[in-house]
């Protein structure tokens, strides 16, 4: 149990930190406490409740990646890296298409 709560403290710290440094997480999780109390309201059940709201989590998932790797490119030198630019990009397509998916299951389960 011991090591529950503490991988809850290194998450918690993780979240904090991410908070702190990176505007698009702050823009995302604004847009999160919008959509989330809208898929409450437009959902017509669970499984409704459950695309709308997973993928907007999943958009805060792959920014907390983003920025794990963008924070361990970083730490390793100023010097441009075609590699260590390649893995920001991969970071920041996986945002997008998450991003994407909100749109794409949005429109889905709402429109259609």
């Amino acid at each position: 149990m011991t090591r529950v709560i503490k991988a809850a403290g290194y998450s918690w710290q993780g979240i904090k930190a991410t908070y702190k440094y990176e505007a698009a997480f702050r823009q995302e999780l604004g847009l999160m406490l919008v959509l989330v109390p809208l898929a409450l309201w437009l959902g017509q059940g669970g499984v409704d409740y459950a695309l709308l709201i997973g993928s907007c989590f999943l958009v805060l998932i792959a920014e907390l990646i983003n920025s794990a790797i963008e924070a361990v490119v970083d730490r390793f030198g100023g010097e441009i890296h075609e590699l260590s630019g390649r893995a920001k990009d991969i970071g920041s397509a996986a945002v997008s298409v998450a991003l994407l998916n909100v749109v794409l299951v949005w429109f889905f389960v709402l429109i259609l």
